[in-house]
């Protein structure tokens, strides 16, 4: 029962409200998104929704999906400008001049560890994984969603993670779970932090968070860029489409690479989660000139196909002269040299 509860994370105390709400993007007593954004679902919708979600046909692979062993040789090149590894939905892992990095590290086997319907991980042992990683010098979280925070993985995660960048709010959860408040680090949109050479900023989303019945918006949400150099990436983090897109890249862009949610995707919850079409037109109107698709192949929780997301995000980017790139899972890449064979259909 113990290790139920902790799986929603820490309860909010008075100063963390008095916190939260010194942030402009507080109002009535919660996070608010920079557009109205409808997120309710008629409680008449929910049978229906469950019902499709169990018939829906495909979306789930035949077989699990093989996650590749990591190369450290090649995560720890220096003679390109990042090294990255996807681990399916959003999990991935970078090497940033000199710096390893984790974002959205939910490598558990279940995305509703609370629920009475499992959300099975398409791919087996992927907890075994965090034992394969290097000393993390940063794990960034977007938001504290189940299929993006996950309590197994922070577990294994402590030993090896020397920081912790993540969205107000967050961090109650990570101090429940053990981690020590003063590794922890909040962010407001548009805050900034340097990590060495490398300038980390929290950008705007179209989104929300909570992991439980009344914690709704109570912690905040967004997505990652990164600039080095002369270099410049983003990870947008889930969301719906918007006007935040243009301003992410007119004060960050443009960008030589974009991570886009692109997944898991619905007409009932469209506010929060864009469809193909638009993760690549956000992509554009952030100023990227390559992109690739994430918040998909990790787990089924819409009624779409499970490679629909790639397929389509694929297509549109084609039509739309937006350079699309498309690893494996596991595979170590390069922004500039990189798989764009869509790998789902051998």
């Amino acid at each position: 029962m113990k290790e139920f509860k902790l799986q929603f994370g820490g309860r909010i105390r008075d100063d963390m409200l008095k916190k939260y709400a010194e942030s402009a993007h507080w109002s009535d007593g919660r996070f608010q998104n920079l557009e109205e954004t409808d997120m309710s679902i008629s409680f008449w919708d929910i049978p229906e929704l469950i019902c499709k979600q169990l018939t829906a046909k495909g979306t789930i692979p035949s077989h699990a999906l093989k996650v590749e062993p990591l190369k450290m040789g090649e995560l720890m090149r220096q003679n390109s400008p990042a090294q990255c590894v996807w681990y399916g939905h959003s999990a991935l892992l970078m090497q940033i001049d000199g710096l390893t990095i984790m974002i959205d590290p939910m490598l558990g086997p279940d995305a509703s560890p609370i629920g009475p319907i499992r959300t099975k991980r398409f791919s087996r042992n992927t907890l075994d994984i965090i034992d394969e990683l290097p000393e993390l010098d940063v794990v960034l979280i977007t938001h504290d969603h189940y299929d993006h925070l996950d309590y197994e993985s922070i577990k294994k995660l402590r030993t090896k993670t020397k920081e912790y960048f993540v969205a107000l709010g967050v961090k109650r959860h990570l101090v429940e779970w053990g981690i020590d408040g003063n590794c922890i680090k909040e962010f407001d949109w548009w805050d900034q932090a340097d990590l060495d050479t490398l300038q980390i900023t929290f950008t705007p989303t179209r989104h929300f968070a909570g992991r439980g019945l009344t914690d709704r918006a109570k912690s905040f949400w967004g997505g990652w860029a990164f600039r080095w150099g002369q270099n410049n990436i983003w990870f947008s983090g889930d969301g719906g489409y918007g006007d935040h897109f243009k301003e992410i890249g007119a004060r960050l862009g443009p960008f030589d690479f974009a991570f886009m949610e692109c997944g898991q995707y619905n007409e009932k919850w469209h506010p929060i989660h864009m469809f193909p079409e638009e993760s690549v037109q956000a992509a554009k109107d952030a100023g990227a000139s390559r992109a690739m698709p994430v918040h998909w192949g990790g787990f089924s929780l819409s009624q779409h196909r499970w490679q629909e997301p790639a397929e389509e995000f694929y297509h549109h980017a084609q039509a739309n002269e937006l350079e699309v790139i498309l690893p494996p899972l596991g595979v170590v890449f390069d922004y500039e040299n990189a798989p764009d064979h869509p790998w789902w259909r051998d």
